[in-house]
């Protein structure tokens, strides 16, 4: 029996090597795109959401139905327009007329992975509708409150260029992602591979539909746990709340990050030690996840702004200005 347990529990090791092919798994879709894979996996395994940006044609989609696939979980997919209404996303009562009484009718939030696609295209009412079930996992429905299965997740895109007929997130809504990635081109190499890849096959939906589940929910609930476990110095989360706090008073920025970029700095940092096959968490950890959990809850001025500095070029100086902890 105690031989059976051994097997059934996840080690260090196992869980760093299983984390790995989940990634090679999507990298089989999208090609060129390594490190994007890799920050929304360790959003997942930190139990956030993701906010994606990138131009059409990046493969922000397919990212994420490649990711449901890999995962073994429930998938849904809301594309978000101007008309779309709060009920359309989390569900809504129905009278039945035979019964006499009101049933809920779920949404689509209602699931495991969650593709918020183009959110800036609905107006905040129904952004806003997102609020409690990022939050608290947990959906209201005429007053009574409806629990969301684990894992749950929210991957949301939006299109950096295109801004007509859009609706800015409010900070609120920002400020519950975890990270907001963005996707950039791929290089020379990984677009002729690309190319080769998706002139082979009528489709990539054949291609997607293909890959094997590497985890399902129990393993990713161990994963998350182990992740957890990793060991943070009281050093480190000194080293955190300072890059955080010094956003604050930063030259040039009107509003820092929150108390949530600090938690969610340790929660990712604790993933990537996981992911290096680590006890325990580094500054470097801290540091190479910092870019993405900053970027979107910073203001910037508009003189910084006018003078073309960029999030990440204030947030590389932030980092540069707190001095790392030594061991």
């Amino acid at each position: 029996m105690s031989t059976e347990l051994e097997n059934k529990r996840m080690s260090l090791i196992d869980a760093a090597e299983a984390v790995k092919q989940v990634k090679q798994n999507i990298s089989r879709v999208l090609v060129g795109q390594d490190a994007i894979v890799e920050d929304v996996l360790t959003v997942l395994f930190a139990g956030g959401h993701v906010l994606l940006e990138g131009v059409p044609g990046l493969g922000k989609t397919l990212l994420v139905r490649a990711l449901a696939k890999s995962l073994n979980v429930d998938f849904s997919r809301v594309q978000f327009t101007p008309d779309l209404m709060p009920s359309d996303v989390v569900g809504h009562s129905l009278y039945d007329m035979k019964s006499g009484e009101f049933n809920i009718k779920k949404g689509p939030a209602f699931t495991n992975i969650l593709l918020a696609d183009e959110i800036n295209r609905a107006p905040a009412k129904t952004q806003s509708s997102l609020l409690e079930v990022m939050q608290e996992q947990q959906i209201t429905i005429d007053g009574e409150s409806l629990s969301i299965d684990s894992p749950f997740m929210v991957l949301a895109t939006q299109n950096p260029l295109d801004q007509e007929g859009t609706y800015p997130l409010p900070e609120a809504e920002l400020d519950r992602f975890m990270m907001k990635v963005e996707l950039g081109f791929p290089s020379h190499e990984a677009e002729v591979e690309l190319l080769k890849l998706n002139t082979k096959v009528v489709s990539n939906e054949s291609t997607v539909e293909q890959l094997p589940a590497i985890l399902d929910a129990a393993r990713i609930s161990e994963i998350k746990q182990l992740c957890a476990d990793r060991l943070v110095d009281e050093k480190i989360l000194n080293y955190a709340v300072d890059i955080v706090r010094n956003s604050r008073t930063w030259q040039g920025v009107l509003h820092g990050a929150g108390l949530r970029a600090s938690i969610n700095l340790i929660k990712a940092a604790k993933v990537i030690a996981l992911m290096n096959g680590c006890d325990f968490v580094i500054p470097d950890d801290v540091k190479s996840v910092a870019p993405n959990i900053l970027r979107h809850r910073l203001i910037l001025s508009a003189d910084l702004e006018l003078e073309g500095v960029s999030y990440d070029e204030v947030i590389n100086a932030i980092l540069a200005s707190v001095e790392a902890p030594r061991s």
